[in-house]
């Protein structure tokens, strides 16, 4: 795919620099968007010269929300459709049903969700609505101080999106959550720090470094296969109802990876020598992916 709103940069040491790319309208969210973001997420992972993602803004904006100067249905919905929750559940791949139902928002949520390489937001200035949602599938997010937050939906009459109403108060809280959906309005980058949506703030100046040299630091001398899985486990596990799914899971992981990457981490600490990792994310264990499996 060619990309017209969105940067794809691969660096030398492996990290993929991922700029949403509409300085001219603040990088405002539109369909066209979504098909690129999911496209370079699903790209990303089966490509073993990406080690990390960091995602920022082109120009003085993070992601203003979606574009709102739109024709017809701003959200890319075919209103022309009855949709039910089960047409959603039974026939979620139905073109009709990606294409003119389901949230474009929550696409891009997925596929990072799905994402087998670890994700670091850059937040560069404003991120609004969608580009408030779109950071809370990202593993890390730093901010800028000239940064701002808001999950204004109500003030547009609309929801939560993204599958927000599952990562934002799995990450503030369920109290907090609520608060900033009722209340719809922007908020600074102290706050979101305080809040804890954000890991740092940093100056402008050095926001791109900074988030450059915290993705690299969690990847170098790492097995891509190890650091994969480990992304898929905590993300799938957490949510679980109790220990019992996690313990499947970390078997088979264990199994498979002690054969493998596991052999040359276990003979490197004993020859006291950094380890040389040969397995590549782009052919995962036999259970991978273990939750769509019966």
């Amino acid at each position: 795919m060619t990309y017209a709103t969105i940067d794809y940069h691969v660096e030398e040491d492996g990290l993929l620099l991922l700029t949403l790319s509409r300085p001219d309208h603040l990088n405002a969210f539109t369909v066209e968007m979504c098909e690129e973001l999911v496209d370079a997420y699903t790209r990303a992972s089966r490509d073993d010269a990406v080690r990390a993602i960091v995602v920022t803004g082109a120009g003085r904006a993070f992601c203003a929300g979606m574009d709102l100067g739109i024709e017809g249905n701003v959200f890319g919905l075919d209103e022309k459709l009855s949709p039910t929750m089960a047409d959603l559940r039974e026939r979620s791949d139905d073109p009709a049903i990606i294409a003119g139902v389901r949230d474009t928002g929550g696409r891009v949520a997925l596929a990072m969700y799905d994402c087998l390489k670890p994700i670091v937001g850059a937040v560069n200035g404003a991120a609004v609505g969608i580009g408030s949602t779109m950071l809370l599938p990202m593993d890390f997010r730093l901010a800028s101080s000239d940064a701002r937050f808001g999950f204004v939906f109500g003030k547009l009459g609309i929801t939560l999106e993204a599958c927000s109403s599952f990562f934002l108060p799995r990450i503030v809280g369920l109290e907090q959550a609520l608060e900033w959906a009722y209340r719809a309005e922007i908020f600074g980058a102290e706050e979101a720090l305080a809040k804890g949506l954000v890991r740092a703030v940093v100056a402008p100046e050095a926001l791109l470094d900074e988030a450059r040299a915290l993705a690299r630091s969690l990847v170098k001398g790492r097995s891509p296969v190890s650091v994969a899985l480990m992304r898929q486990m905590l993300y799938r596990n957490s949510a679980s109802a109790n220990p019992w799914e996690a313990h499947l899971a970390e078997s088979l992981a264990m199994y498979h990876t002690s054969q493998a990457d596991g052999k040359e981490g276990v003979l490197a600490f004993r020859e006291k020598r950094p380890a040389q990792f040969t397995a590549k994310a782009s052919a995962m264990p036999p259970f991978y992916p273990w939750w769509k499996r019966d």
